[in-house]
This record gives C-alpha cells, sequence and structure tokens, in this order.
C-alpha cells in the first residue's frame, strides 16, 4: 500500500496559480458554452481535494488527466464538427449493410435495424447496464491503480487520454450519423440536432428513471458515432487490467467489453464499424503511449516528471 502523503503549507504563489486557472477555466468556459453549475462543482471538488491534504492533492494531480479530458469534449460543443466537413450519413449507413448486413423476409437490413424489430426485455435491461459501465468502470479502476500501482495508474490515465484525442480528431475528419439519426430523420441533415437515447429509452421505460435521457441532453455533438469511444474504453481498461495482471478483474473487464460492444449496436447507437473503429483507436493509443514510455525522448521524461508529483 502506498503511504498517506502528508500535508504542507502552500506557497501564495501556489495559491495563485490555482486561483488563476480556476477563473480563467470558469470565464472561458461561460464564454464557450454559457455557465453551468457543473462547472462550479469541478472547480470546487479540484480546489477542495487539492488544498484538503497531501494524498488528495496527489490524487487531484493525477485525475487532472481525466479533467482535462472532460473539459475538452465539454468544449466541442462550441465547435459542432459538422460546421468543418459535411457529414456521413448514408455512405455509412450502406458500408455497414453491405459488410454486416443481415437477410430477413423483407430485405437486407443493418444489424441494428434487425435488432430495433428482435429486441427482448432482458436485452434492453442487460444493455442499458453495460452501457452504464461506460465511464464508472475506467474511472473506478484508475482509483485503484492511483492507490496500488502509480505508475500502471499513469500509464493508464495517459492512454485514456491519448485515445479520445485520436477519436476527437477522426469526429472532426469524419463527421458521422449514428444508427438511430436515420431511423429518426431518414438521409436528411439537420444541424444541431439533440441527442436521442434511441433503443437505451426501452431501459428509462423497464427501470421507471429517465436514466439516459438525463445523460444524453448533455451530449456535445450527435454526429461523432465514428469512432465508438464507447467501445474504446473497455479495451483500454482490459488491457491494463491484463498488465497489472489482475486476472479476476480481467475476466470481468472481458465481459463488460463484450456487452458494452454488443450494447452499442443492439441499441442503434453505433454501427458495427464505429465499434471496430473504437477498438482501432484504443490499440492505437495504448501502442503509442507504451511506446512512448518505454523509450528515451519527451514523452518518457514527461511521464517520470509527472510520475514524481503523485508519488
Amino acid at each position: 500500500m502506498i503511504k498517506s502523503a502528508p500535508a504542507v503549507p502552500f506557497a501564495p504563489r501556489t495559491v495563485m496559480v490555482t486561483t488563476l486557472i480556476s477563473v480563467v477555466y470558469l470565464l472561458l468556459s461561460v464564454w464557450l458554452v454559457g455557465f453551468k453549475t457543473d462547472q462550479l462543482v469541478l472547480i470546487a471538488i479540484f480546489n477542495g481535494l487539492y488544498y484538503a491534504s497531501g494524498t488528495t492533492r496527489k490524487f487531484i494531480t493525477g485525475f487532472s488527466i481525466f479533467i482535462v479530458y472532460w473539459i475538452i469534449f465539454d468544449y466541442m460543443k462550441a465547435f459542432p464538427n459538422y460546421t468543418f466537413r459535411n457529414v456521413h450519413i448514408g455512405q455509412l449507413y450502406q458500408a455497414e449493410k453491405q459488410l454486416f448486413g443481415i437477410t430477413t423476409t423483407t430485405g437486407v437490413v443493418t444489424p441494428n435495424e434487425y435488432f430495433r424489430l428482435h429486441h427482448s426485455m432482458a436485452g434492453d435491461l442487460f444493455s442499458g447496464l453495460f452501457y452504464l459501465c461506460w465511464v464508472p468502470v475506467p474511472l473506478l479502476f484508475a482509483s485503484y491503480l492511483f492507490f496500488r500501482n502509480r505508475p500502471l495508474f499513469l500509464r493508464f490515465a495517459l492512454a485514456f487520454f491519448v485515445v479520445n484525442m485520436i477519436g476527437f480528431v477522426v469526429y472532426y475528419i469524419y463527421p458521422a450519423a449514428p444508427p438511430w439519426y436515420i431511423q429518426e430523420h431518414q438521409f436528411n441533415f439537420i444541424a444541431s440536432t439533440p441527442g436521442n437515447t434511441a433503443g437505451l429509452k426501452r431501459f428509462d421505460e423497464l427501470v421507471g428513471t429517465p436514466v439516459f435521457q438525463s445523460l444524453y441532453a448533455k451530449g456535445s455533438n450527435v454526429f461523432a458515432a465514428m469512432p465508438s469511444l464507447h467501445s474504446s474504453y473497455p479495451v483500454i481498461v482490459l488491457f491494463y487490467g491484463i498488465k497489472g495482471r489482475y486476472r479476476y478483474a480481467a475476466v470481468i473487464f472481458s465481459v463488460i467489453m463484450a456487452g458494452i460492444w454488443c450494447s452499442a449496436v443492439y441499441t442503434s447507437h453505433h454501427y458495427v464499424l464505429d465499434v471496430l473503429a473504437g477498438i482501432c483507436c484504443a490499440l492505437t493509443g495504448i501502442f503509442l503511449v507504451e511506446r512512448g514510455v518505454s523509450q528515451p525522448g519527451r514523452f518518457s521524461r514527461f511521464f517520470d516528471s509527472y510520475l514524481s508529483k503523485i508519488n
């Protein structure tokens, strides 16, 4: 176990810097995406943990990688990808049908269309439960690694960040509509289309609570289906679970990974192609981080420097 770090006095310069960062973040957020109480909560959590004790300061410093990711994701609302390039709607749909189409009595349909007509209560329930693992499982695993294996934690956090940055770049290079978009709007492009729970609506109805309705109401951009980062995250978790030799956890992570992949298609949130692209993003990001850490260079020096701040 890693020993708790003692609290230390803070120099005026440290207080000034953290305060300045908080103020700049708030002002920039209000300017780009408008004021939200979430912004104040984030500032309170960051400053509260930073000043509470030595251990919490190291914890929030390590998790700042995840915070930066979340801020970038939120700011995407200010720069919709469909304003930079045309959205791919029919092209991706036709490719999915050609590669993974299912033959029925009425013709060839995509897997999404098939499951939309042939869903079940069990499928609706498990797809919702698996999809709820999307962010909590990576964050819980990261928290565990922070207290048990900080070098592995930092590798995991950096891989998570790099994979997301790769995904965000692809979003702007190849804006793509999700399957549910065609089900709702056919092949017509409608800018600023709000988020949609699609097949996950059936889960909300089963549990009697608008779980996914509230989550998708906060989505940054619906034209960001390719790649599926929902499918990327469990790959990262599984890789570092195996790397850390957490055998039993790796089995659980494998089940969750397969469940999220299937649920993404079952609920019409992603095509199989999106899922495959998400897997490729995850493997690419992991490769880049592992290669960067293991070889002498700027990245490995950054890794060692950051690690010294959280150890």
